[in-house]
């Protein structure tokens, strides 16, 4: 999943963005508001972490201007106001969540675990898909209850498929939610993520998991 920081504070920008990169999101950066909103309007994000107090335009502006394009994005407001005013103007004017300074990293990411699950209307943080299972806490991939080692980036590719299972994925839905936007990937990359993933989750005579839609992209599911 993709992810957007704008926090303008340097160590807890770059200690987020590392901790989030860490846990298999891809993670773009920015250090005030209107680069923040260059990002969020230029690029789909699953989750966008911010910040209130930013220079050159503030957490509430930028929280506006991406509600009222109706991008659909989880919003956590991260921020040392810790008024209940703050936070009922936060919530109301289009937050999904509200986390105050200090925080623990641990809570932060299971804040944001949860927001893409409820995006995406996954309400167990165990995904099957036939006899495949995709435990996106702990990510952790099983199929048969034999355990499958995936890289960061091709668990980040299933995680994507999975909950959207069942739909077929263009490859630019694909590059937009798996890859941020310093990433040196060449056009055929996704292309060949799949091709490792189909290597270790579709052994000999198991069912075939993994469906290209010709011209379209590729579907996970028991059933083409």
């Amino acid at each position: 999943m993709r992810v957007l920081i704008v926090e303008d504070y340097g160590p807890i920008r770059e200690s987020v963005s590392l901790g989030l990169r860490e846990a298999g999101f891809a993670v773009d950066a920015a250090a005030d508001g209107r680069e923040g909103l260059w990002y969020a309007e230029s690029n789909e994000y699953d989750v966008i972490v911010l910040d209130l107090m930013l220079p050159l335009m503030d957490g509430w502006t930028l929280l506006q201007r991406v509600r009222d394009r109706g991008r659909r994005v989880g919003v956590l407001v991260l921020t040392a106001r810790d008024r209940i005013e703050d936070r009922v103007r936060g919530l109301n004017a289009g937050a999904d969540d509200y986390l105050v300074k200090p925080f623990a990293f641990e809570e932060l990411l299971a804040r944001v675990r949860t927001m893409v699950r409820r995006i995406y209307e996954i309400r167990n943080p165990e995904i099957r898909v036939a006899d495949l299972s995709i435990d996106t806490a702990a990510r952790r991939v099983a199929r048969r209850d034999q355990g499958i080692e995936l890289t960061a980036r091709e668990f980040a590719l299933l995680e994507y498929l999975a909950v959207r299972s069942g739909q077929v994925v263009s490859r630019t839905d694909i590059w937009e939610h798996v890859y941020d936007f310093a990433s040196d990937a060449t056009s055929n990359v996704v292309d060949v993520y799949v091709g490792y993933l189909r290597k270790k989750i579709e052994r000999p005579g198991m069912t075939k998991l993994i469906h290209t839609r010709r011209g379209q992209g590729y579907l996970l599911g028991a059933s083409p």
